[in-house]
């Protein structure tokens, strides 16, 4: 499944939520009637389907009403709850273009043929994502910036990086410290 967002907060006390965006098509995706997918911490592990009822457009943001989600105590539970979809209702992309899951697991290599490691995930928000890249010297963290990113072949799972001078190292993780 591919998140399409993530519950940030109720919003008011009749259990409607804000949700923080992670598609690039919100209003073709939040829509009355649409299926969404939740996994709750407190629940068996499975994904728990919920259909809005409800939506309007808040600063960018959607604020969704669930059925079933009628009070703040029950849209307090959803708050942090990813949304998700599954993968073969995303709407198909121009070329050139690709969704976030779509690089986990692509290797990582500088335009000097130096190999950086291989994409574990994609944090941040839509505007501000980084690469997440297991190197040897730990996890690196790579600016989803096209004067960084120089090319993205999904369909090949390689990714091409400039980085500036120092930033592998500036942004390296280290996994072995305790």
């Amino acid at each position: 499944m591919a998140v399409v967002g993530q519950v940030a907060r109720p919003h008011g006390i009749r259990g409607q939520v804000i949700v923080n965006l992670d598609t690039d098509f919100p209003h073709e995706r939040f829509q009355p009637g649409a299926e969404l997918f939740v996994k709750r911490s407190t629940g068996t592990g499975e994904a728990e389907s919920l259909i809005i009822a409800t939506v309007r457009f808040q600063h960018e943001r959607p604020v969704i009403q669930f059925r079933g989600v009628d009070d703040m105590d029950a849209a307090i539970r959803l708050a942090g709850s990813e949304l998700r979809v599954p993968v073969e209702r995303l709407a198909p992309l121009p070329p050139e273009t690709f969704y976030r899951h779509d690089l986990v697991g692509c290797v990582v290599d500088t335009i000097d043929g130096s190999h950086v490691g291989e994409v574990t995930e994609v944090e941040g928000s839509m505007g501000r994502s980084h690469l997440v890249v297991a190197s040897p010297q730990g996890e690196v963290l790579v600016p989803m910036v096209a004067e960084i990113c120089q090319s993205v072949d999904v369909a090949a799972k390689r990714i091409v990086i400039a980085p500036p001078a120092g930033l592998l190292e500036l942004n390296t993780r280290r996994t072995d410290a305790k």
